[in-house]
């Protein structure tokens, strides 16, 4: 994590943060996600791992079939706990519709 200047916001790498945000189990695999194309940084396609993300940025992807949208509200520090990890970010995405009646 970079350190904070007047002036300039504090950023993270984008694979490094989805990791410890607990969207992926490795950062690897984070990396990997970014690379193939499957990101938005606010709006715009990204493919590099390394791109600086901070407070206020919103990612959308997909993963495991689902849409996520989110805005990054913490950088963390760590890969902490998941209760740790959900206060790093504001889900965005619509809820899903619920199953059809019968």
């Amino acid at each position: 994590m970079s350190e904070p200047s007047e002036g300039l916001r504090p950023t993270i790498r984008l694979d490094k943060w989805l990791w410890h945000a607990r969207f992926l189990k490795s950062r690897s695999l984070a990396s990997d996600l970014v690379a193939e194309g499957r990101l938005r940084v606010n709006g715009q396609h990204t493919e590099k791992p390394a791109r600086a993300v901070g407070p206020g940025d919103v990612l959308t992807f997909t993963l495991h079939g689902e849409v996520r949208v989110v805005r990054i509200l913490g950088l963390g520090a760590r890969r902490g706990p998941a209760p740790e990890a959900r206060e790093l970010y504001e889900d965005l995405a619509p809820a899903s519709p619920p199953p059809p009646l019968e």
